[in-house]
Parts: structure tokens; sequence; C-alpha cells
């Protein structure tokens, strides 16, 4: 099971482990989510922060333990995501094990086949 820290901010539609380190999810944001009441009303958009959240806790879950995010680079938002409109996303994440207890993962975020966010992070194991 996802900790999530946004209760019901999204749900799994599907995952894949393409091979030890290559994962695809689909994953549905929640439309009527509080946060879009926020962000913006009457024009919703997927907060940045809250889609690195998701691809963090994704990380979690296939690698059993919690993460802390050491350095984000490479970080592009390509594309809004209005739940309404775009509400399943395709995430594509490469996880790669690097030097004490790194986590490296690169991530490519699809709307269809728009591509909305594309980013490399560091994690730590905590």
């Amino acid at each position: 099971m996802i900790k999530m820290l946004l209760k019901d901010f999204y749900k799994i539609e599907s995952s894949n482990q393409i091979d030890d380190k290559n994962y695809t999810i689909v994953v549905d944001l929640n439309k009527n989510h509080e946060v879009f009441k926020g962000h913006f009303p009457n024009n919703p958009v997927t907060p940045g922060v809250c889609m690195m959240q998701i691809i963090k806790e994704l990380c979690e879950y296939f690698l059993n333990c919690d993460l802390q995010l050491k350095t984000a680079s490479n970080v592009k938002f390509m594309a809004l995501i209005n739940p309404e409109i775009n509400s399943r996303l395709r995430l594509e994440l490469a996880l790669a094990q690097g030097e004490n207890e790194e986590i490296k993962v690169k991530n490519t975020t699809f709307m269809g086949e728009t591509v909305a966010l594309k980013l490399s992070n560091t994690y730590i194991k905590v």
C-alpha cells in the first residue's frame, strides 16, 4: 500500500515493472480533491510539488523504504495538468542505486502523448 501525504489525491490504475530498474505507472488524479479548490478555483492546475510527491511515493512503494529528497535537478514542467481535462497520467520511472544509499530517479510524466514533466532526483534512504 502506498503511503500518501495527500489522502485520495490519486489512485494507481496500473503499474508495470519493465525490468529491475524501470517502471511504468498509470495514475488517475482525483479532480475533486481539496488541493484543486485553492489551486486554482474554476481553473484547476496540479501543483508541481504534488507531482514531485507522487513520484517520491511511487519510488518508496517500489523500493519498500522511506526516502528523503536530497537533490532535484533538471526539473522541467512542460505542460499544465488540469485534472478536469487530463486526470490520467503515465509516469515512467528509472530507479538506480547510487553511492552511499542514494537512489537516483529519472521520470517522464505524460498526459496522453504530451510530456508534462521531466525530472532527475536523488533521494536518500531514511
